[in-house]
């Protein structure tokens, strides 16, 4: 059993100098493989089976730029949803465990904690690289972030083949700052998917919005805060251009990831704002809840 760590800082510091996987020399191979896949996905699932058939004219009734997004929120949240489940273990036994990334994923196993994080750092790429090639409209701040986590991701596997000293630590930050990444924006990607299906329940979208904005900001702060800690801990093994670059990226990330909670906060404020003028429906609706809490608060 992999025995915790009460200081992950104390823990990356005695992280061992070691290749991220023996699967790494194969990476170009794995992330051709998930590109394809999810083309097949949305080619010949989503764009014309399952969202016209489950959606209807909610779907089939969207303009081009809406509906590319549409679909692409279910590439995107199906993708980050599967690689939580897959990733979650191997994650929290490296980042604040006792494992490494040669730890077998199970006693016994050929398969070690390194072969899964590699694979879904892989599909985290894939996405991103399918969301910058398919979406039509999307903010220039997403496309810096998406661009920083692909070439950030690939450079930590590619000077893990190379054998750089520092290869090891830099993937297990690059966890680090795609954990965050794939916890804080799963709700959002549910967020627009359902705008688009219950474009009328103001009160629901409102409560909705305000919860992506609020996990939004509170992940970016954490995430801020943990990979900063992390980063300074670790300063004596990183080299100049680490010390230089890794900042920058990380501007990036949380400016991106701000954008998206100013976004989900105009949102909210539209909905409050819908409300407030008038939908009866909804009014209704927000007054029969705020009886029951204020009945359960009684």
């Amino acid at each position: 059993m992999v025995q915790g760590h009460l200081d992950i800082g104390a823990h990356v510091q005695h992280f061992p100098i070691s290749s991220i996987s023996s699967l790494a020399p194969y990476s170009a191979l794995i992330l051709s493989v998930v590109l394809i896949v999810i083309f097949l996905i949305r080619f010949y699932l989503l764009q014309d089976l399952i969202l016209p058939k489950f959606y209807g004219s909610k779907y089939t009734t969207l303009n081009d730029i809406n509906r590319r997004g549409f679909l692409n929120h279910h590439i995107a949240g199906a993708t980050k949803l599967l690689i939580l489940v897959v990733a979650a273990y191997p994650f929290g036994s490296t980042a604040f465990g006792g494992a490494n990334f040669h730890t077998p994923y199970v006693a016994g196993s050929k398969v070690k904690m390194g072969d899964l994080l590699l694979v879904c750092a892989q599909m985290l790429s894939g996405m991103y690289i399918f969301e910058l090639l398919y979406r039509v409209k999307i903010s220039p701040i997403s496309v810096l972030h998406h661009m920083g986590s692909i070439l950030v991701a690939q450079a930590a596997i590619a000077i893990s083949i190379r054998g750089d000293r520092e290869s090891s630590i830099e993937f297990v930050l690059c966890t680090v700052w795609g954990a965050f990444d794939i916890i804080c924006e799963l709700l959002p990607h549910i967020s627009i998917i359902l705008y688009r299906v219950y474009p009328d329940s103001h009160f629901f979208l409102a409560n909705l919005f305000k919860y992506a904005c609020i996990t939004t900001f509170i992940g970016t702060i954490s995430e801020t805060i943990l990979t900063m800690y992390l980063f300074a801990k670790l300063w004596d093994r990183w080299p100049l251009a680490f010390k230089v670059v890794t900042p920058l990226l990380h501007v990036a990330f949380s400016a991106a990831q701000f954008h998206g909670t100013r976004i989900f906060y105009a949102m909210w404020r539209k909905q409050q704002r819908i409300l407030k003028n008038g939908n009866s429906k909804d009014l209704e609706r927000a007054e029969v809840v705020n009886k029951r809490e204020e009945i359960g608060s009684s």
